[in-house]
């Protein structure tokens, strides 16, 4: 089924011009007036309102664009399932997670997930912000990986694992020495108040890792310098084994950049801070039988160890 109409539609109320919606569907102008004329003649009324060059939507363009929004998602969903029942072991997922999370999960997972579903083709979207706002607006993506998240009511949630916050020492670090052991820790633990004049290599105050970081320097009254400033997980780890300073970083992300620059890590803060690592994915959708596949192998193998012992991320 086509529905070029409504994409003609929604492409205007996007971009609140007609030329710019045009190009963007590569038709030309004239043809986007006559669709939009013979739409509003249809429907008995103005869509949109003329300021200039810029067009937006009337209540009933607003209502319009509702139900057209929702019959486009329900055809992504009748091919997805449509697909689903031609070929169980051909398809296409679509994930979006946060930029280089995939370094870190990804090389868990695909090995074990491609011997079940040789036939799927994954295709991975990092996004630096937003990530639900695009899950919810784009029906073609199939779901997302994500941390500190604010629950949505449109989406549901499948708890993958939870990982802590931690600090990133270079190997042979003088400080690393006044670390101890405690229960409550699955890292040696330091005090964050014996780094209040050490450089720290941070990412922005907008991202959840640059949040969490304040939180902790909030908790102990910390203001350190900060010569430097990513959205990159791994230019944090790699700076930080040069020397530069010390940085905070997600768990999963330690785990893979050790393996190839030579840091340490330590838990932190009282009690340690902790990231929920969970797969959202639109409610009411539909999941391909590889899709639910994907989610249940995230689960198994971000929860247990392999020996079936639970573990964290």
């Amino acid at each position: 089924m086509e529905y070029t109409n409504l994409e003609y539609f929604i492409a205007i109320a996007e971009h609140h011009n007609l030329t710019r919606a045009a190009e963007a569907l590569y038709i030309s102008q004239p043809t986007l007036t006559k669709y939009l004329h013979k739409l509003e003649e249809e429907l008995g009324g103005k869509v949109f309102r003329r300021n200039g060059y810029q067009y937006d939507l009337t209540f009933l363009g607003q209502r319009y664009l509702d139900y057209a929004k929702k019959v486009l998602a329900l055809d992504q969903d009748w091919k997805k399932e449509l697909s689903d029942m031609r070929s169980y072991y051909k398809g296409e997922l679509n994930i979006a997670l946060p930029p280089m999370r995939s370094t870190s999960l990804i090389p868990q997972l695909l090995p074990r997930f491609h011997k079940l579903y040789p036939g799927v083709c994954i295709n991975f979207f990092e996004y630096g912000h937003s990530i639900q706002d695009k899950l919810i607006s784009d029906t073609n993506l199939d779901f997302a990986i994500l941390s500190n998240w604010q629950e949505h009511p449109k989406l549901n949630y499948e708890h993958l694992c939870n990982e802590e916050i931690l600090l990133v020492l270079p190997t042979g670090h003088p400080l690393a020495s006044k670390a101890i052991l405690q229960n409550a820790c699955r890292y040696p633990w330091l005090d964050l108040s014996l780094f209040a004049d050490t450089p720290f290599i941070l990412h922005f105050p907008d991202q959840n890792t640059g949040r969490s970081a304040q939180r902790l320097f909030d908790q102990y009254g910390l203001h350190p310098p900060v010569p430097f400033r990513t959205r990159n997980n791994q230019t944090c780890i790699q700076l930080a084994s040069q020397g530069l300073g010390v940085t905070i970083a997600p768990e999963g992300y330690v785990k893979y950049a050790s393996s190839f620059w030579p840091v340490d890590a330590f838990s932190v803060g009282n009690p340690p801070l902790q990231n929920d690592l969970v797969i959202a994915y639109r409610q009411n959708s539909y999941l391909s039988t590889y899709a639910q596949g994907f989610i249940a192998l995230a689960k198994e193998i971000f929860r247990t160890d392999g020996s079936g012992t639970v573990v964290k991320c």
